[in-house]
């Protein structure tokens, strides 16, 4: 019988993605396939249907409902990767109407509807994969496309790391490459936070070793650097969303830091004056300002503390 978790199942055997294996998802696969709960898989039939239909559908077979308002994030969030991965047509029988007509409906695709049919049976495994050998996976498209956007980062030691994509972590990479080539040379990279990994570089012994509690790891800034030679601990926040080294944070990390036994220079970190000028306000004193599209220069917030003591 047809049910919602076999319906889910049946969109991760056809390469979707795991956010095309929804509710919603299932709710429209039952839907173009004509199944109601009592619907053996198959009698999965072939039809043209609206957004519209889907939501009507799945209110009276399903008692499932849905408000009217729902259409747009059925096309934006499940219709769309299914024309993606071949598993809906558009308009099969008057494939010439504009993108946006109100008459636009979908069907199943033949491909998709041998799969659904034989979903139980002995040959399920065997259609899915030759639908996804001819098709292609959504899933794989999907992962390989993020892959291609990651940010690189090649470590002083030779590692290699990757960053999520997003202003943010390309922030922290002209940090790691640009901030600390010019004012702390030679500095080791002891903590980085990913957006997608809090931990993705994290010097355990070394940051122990230094006083850092290691028990509140998730709380220490973006980005980590330790220049040896002069014991000073960079500790440095890059900003695109969230904010800067502002009096509370300055605070905190203080009061977090009180045993760490290196000098603690802290730095927010633009991308450009745009975004300084934004948070301008509210950046503490004795802190740095650093701004990536002008990386040779550092605003410094602190009177009188580095005067004769530059940081390179």
């Amino acid at each position: 019988m047809a049910t919602l978790n076999a319906a889910k199942k049946i969109l991760k055997a056809l390469g979707l993605p795991q956010a095309q294996q929804t509710d919603v998802a299932a709710y429209t696969l039952l839907a173009l396939a004509n199944l109601g709960p009592k619907s053996p898989w198959p009698d999965a039939t072939r039809r043209s249907i609206r957004i519209h239909d889907v939501l009507e559908f799945t209110s009276d077979i399903f008692r499932k409902r849905y408000a009217e308002n729902t259409r747009e994030t059925v096309r934006r969030q499940v219709i769309h990767q299914f024309e993606q991965a071949r598993v809906v047509d558009r308009n099969p029988d008057e494939p010439g109407l504009a993108t946006n007509s109100p008459r636009t409906r979908y069907a199943i695709s033949e491909a998709a509807l041998l799969v659904v049919r034989s979903y139980g049976t002995t040959t399920f495994g065997k259609e899915a994969r030759a639908f996804t050998d001819t098709h292609g996976s959504l899933l794989a498209v999907y992962t390989a496309t993020k892959n291609m956007q990651m940010v690189p980062l090649l470590l002083a030691n030779g590692t290699a790391v990757m960053l999520s994509p997003g202003k943010h972590n390309e922030l922290q990479v002209a940090i790691v490459r640009e901030f600390a080539e010019r004012f702390a040379p030679g500095a080791s990279l002891l903590y980085l936070g990913d957006t997608a990994n809090k931990s993705l570089v994290l010097a355990e012994d070394a940051l122990s070793k230094l006083g850092v509690p290691m028990t509140k790891h998730d709380k220490l800034p973006d980005v980590v650097l330790y220049l040896e030679e002069r014991n000073r601990l960079f500790l440095i926040e890059a900003v695109t969303s969230h904010g800067p080294v502002s009096p509370k944070r300055h605070f905190e990390l203080e009061k977090e830091l009180s045993r760490c036994s290196a000098e603690r220079i802290y730095v927010s970190a633009f991308p450009d004056f745009k975004e300084f000028k934004r948070h301008i306000d509210n950046i503490a004193w004795e802190t740095e300002v650093w701004i990536a599209e002008n990386p040779d220069h550092m605003i410094h917030f602190n009177g009188d503390k580095f005067l004769g003591s530059p940081v390179r």
